[in-house]
């Protein structure tokens, strides 16, 4: 099964410095059938004005991942970590029991991020932060993994969650297809991120979701220069592709 969600069809945040589109509903914003997927139950497509964002506040008993897709991003949080990530960095954020943290744009030029939320596995438990990069020369024309809730996938570089998922980004030039194998039960949510993207018979415009159920693999073929976020379910037994 598969189920498009064009861009104009999300639900919408907007103030005087950000601009949200919503892929899962919100509360009582965003259509009543984008219903989460698994633990997958947020996916905000941000743009953050210039000297702007969000000041400290708290998170429980979630994992957030961001990555940033141009300009930059400022993470302070009540640990002692600070970091300034650029684009094509990703930071994940294991909520616990309570994390305390601010979020804002310290630059001169907007920001803009996909920020991700997953139910954890468990809860509670002591906060952790971390951030790495992932260049598009080393994503080019396959899927690399960000962040992942399998510790086969941290052993290989990425980065942990405490969630049945991981999330992936790939880079694919203008005519590039792919075939991508999805781990069982094949329950996955992806976006292309600048160009037209047909996966199947489904023709997906920029910034357009896809919500992925009972499928073993993709067929992705790209009309433009675009990367691809993709979240994938991950169920006991789940080989890492």
């Amino acid at each position: 099964m598969i189920e498009h969600r064009p861009f104009l069809t999300l639900g919408v945040l907007q103030n005087d410095w950000l601009k949200a589109r919503l892929h899962f509903r919100v509360g009582e914003t965003g259509r009543a059938e984008h219903t989460p997927l698994g633990p997958l139950y947020v996916w905000n497509d941000d743009e953050f004005a210039p000297r702007s964002g969000f000041g400290l506040h708290a998170h429980r008993n979630v994992e957030i991942v961001t990555w940033v897709r141009s300009g930059a991003i400022t993470h302070e949080d009540d640990a002692g970590n600070r970091a300034r990530l650029v684009a094509d960095s990703v930071q994940v954020m294991s909520a616990g029991a309570t994390i305390y943290h601010a979020e804002r744009n310290e630059e001169d030029a907007p920001a803009r991020l996909f920020q991700i939320w997953f139910r954890p596995r468990t809860t509670g438990g002591t906060p952790r932060w971390a951030t790495r990069v992932c260049s598009r020369e080393s994503r080019e024309g396959h899927f690399v993994t960000l962040a992942s809730g399998d510790p086969r996938d941290v052993c290989t570089g990425a980065l942990p969650i405490n969630a049945d998922a991981r999330v992936r980004v790939a880079t694919l030039r203008e005519g590039t297809t792919i075939r991508h194998v999805l781990p069982v039960p094949g329950a996955a949510y992806l976006v292309a991120d600048h160009a037209r993207l047909d996966v199947r018979s489904v023709q997906l415009a920029p910034r357009d979701g896809l919500a992925v159920r009972e499928t073993a693999q993709l067929d992705l073929t790209a009309h433009g220069d675009t990367d691809v976020v993709i979240v994938e379910l991950l169920g006991q037994g789940d080989e890492p592709s």
